[in-house]
């Protein structure tokens, strides 16, 4: 058994800054990718960025240059870093983790969702 807990989301202002966390424990053996989807409104929920075991890093183009994907291992924790927040930033936030346990097959993990709501 695997849980993703989240934490970090809220409301701020436009221009203003949320660090996302997310710590994943149970029975792991490694974490291939982690990363953070989003779900706004009315939309379906849409990849925002990730993060490989190796630290290489994707980003949709939306948050390019204002968001930053980062994770410690040895925590089994990843972390977005969201600066420049913009009103169509505000979603619900999902973690995603792809985990190798220690018994079992290889299978995708996904936290209960935080809310980050950008407004004036």
């Amino acid at each position: 058994q695997v849980q993703l807990v989240e934490s970090g989301g809220g409301l701020v202002q436009p221009g203003g800054s949320l660090r996302l966390s997310c710590a994943a424990s149970g029975s792991i053996m490694s974490i291939n990718v982690m990363g953070w989807y989003r779900q706004g409104p009315e939309k379906q929920r849409e990849l925002v960025a990730r993060i490989t075991s190796g630290g290489s890093t994707n980003y949709a183009d939306s948050v390019k240059g204002r968001f930053t994907i980062s994770r410690d291992n040895a925590k089994n924790t990843v972390y977005l870093q969201m600066n420049s927040l913009k009103p169509e930033d505000t979603a619900l936030y999902y973690c995603h983790a792809e985990v190798f346990p220690w018994s079992g097959a290889r299978d995708n993990y996904w936290g209960q969702g935080t809310q980050v709501t950008v407004s004036s």
